[in-house]
């Protein structure tokens, strides 16, 4: 469970990434630029670390989905972007992709799994 919790927090790093991207104004303003490479570099070591108990595909899958997830929410509420049925559909179909490789994932017995690259088995 901590590789999930270690990638719940590789996300809001993600997340608070980008939302200082945005904050910085092109680089123009100095805390939420430096911030932004504090956060990306901390989401990236964090998803590093996720990685030893989680699949790469999942792990990959999930921080990638959850983060556009958040951002287009924060990007939403936030910066107040406009929002669409269209743009709340397609977020859900991520969602559902997400979901699906987790499923076929897990299906699989551990035992029939080969070991990844860099595994300790």
């Amino acid at each position: 469970m901590s590789g999930w919790l270690i990638l719940l927090v590789a996300i809001l790093m993600e997340v608070s990434g980008t939302t200082c991207l945005k904050m910085s104004e092109q680089f123009t303003r100095i805390v939420p630029s430096t911030l932004m490479f504090v956060f990306y570099g901390g989401s990236l070591a964090a998803l590093n670390f996720a990685l030893r108990t989680i699949d790469l595909s999942v792990a990959y899958a999930v921080w990638s989905a959850l983060g556009i997830m958040l951002v287009s929410i924060v990007s939403m509420v936030w910066f107040k972007e406009p929002t669409s049925g269209v743009k709340i559909a397609c977020l859900a179909l991520i969602i559902v992709g997400v979901v699906g490789l987790q499923l076929s994932n897990s299906s699989k017995p551990e035992s029939s799994r080969e070991p990844g690259v860099g595994s300790r088995e």
